[in-house]
């Protein structure tokens, strides 16, 4: 099951739609592996996301 973090709308929307769209593939997997409440997932996510995107960057 994908979430949807309906809650974090605005979180996301500031962000470049590559960051977002990466930042939930993230969200979800931690959500699976149940160690991190939703606003914990979409947090760490949304990081995890733009280093990724700053890593992609050079």
């Amino acid at each position: 099951m994908d979430w949807m973090f309906e809650n974090f709308k605005t979180d996301l929307d500031s962000l470049n739609p590559i960051v977002r769209e990466k930042a939930l593939e993230i969200a979800n997997e931690v959500m699976k592996e149940g160690k991190f409440t939703e606003k914990e997932a979409i947090t760490e996510a949304i990081k995890r996301a733009e280093e990724w995107f700053y890593d992609l960057e050079g």
